[in-house]
């Protein structure tokens, strides 16, 4: 709270700006950790990109996660936690209800294609086994060939 309330003494309006969206905060965050002023540093601060939820390029790639950063490995039990979500919605974040709708939509869209996905690995495993028996003769043939 501290952080956000200091000001320029002189113009209240042009004082220090303190992003409130979870993104800004974290990019920000980040930005303290690398050395941004030389030419290294902003080189990999530029292909850095952050997003609240995960826009449309991005929610068709497939998600990984990392082990090693599991808060379940890395904190100790009983450790007080929260999200960046929570904080900026508590310091003047005005969008955390629109990302949720969002997210939401997303998570439905993405059911219903791994429902379609799953149906079509099981349609297509009983076609191969179905062709198994028609293909006898053809796959005896090619295996004196060879292949």
């Amino acid at each position: 709270m501290a952080y956000l309330k200091k000001r320029c003494l002189v113009n209240p309006t042009h004082g220090p700006l303190h992003f409130r969206a979870p993104s800004k905060m974290f990019y920000h965050t980040l930005r303290g950790m690398i050395p941004h002023k030389t030419s290294r540093g902003a080189a990999a601060l530029e292909k850095v990109k952050v997003f609240e939820g995960v826009p449309p390029p991005y929610d068709k790639v497939k998600r990984l996660v990392i082990p090693s950063a599991l808060r379940v490995l890395r904190l100790k039990p009983g450790r007080k936690t929260t999200l960046l979500k929570r904080i900026s919605s508590e310091f003047g974040w005005k969008y955390a209800d629109v990302v949720d709708k969002l997210e939401e939509k997303r998570k439905a869209k993405g059911k219903v294609y791994h429902e379609k996905k799953k149906a079509l690995i099981k349609a297509r495993k009983a076609a191969a086994v179905k062709a198994s028996s028609d293909l006898k003769t053809v796959n005896a043939t090619l295996e004196k060939f060879g292949y």
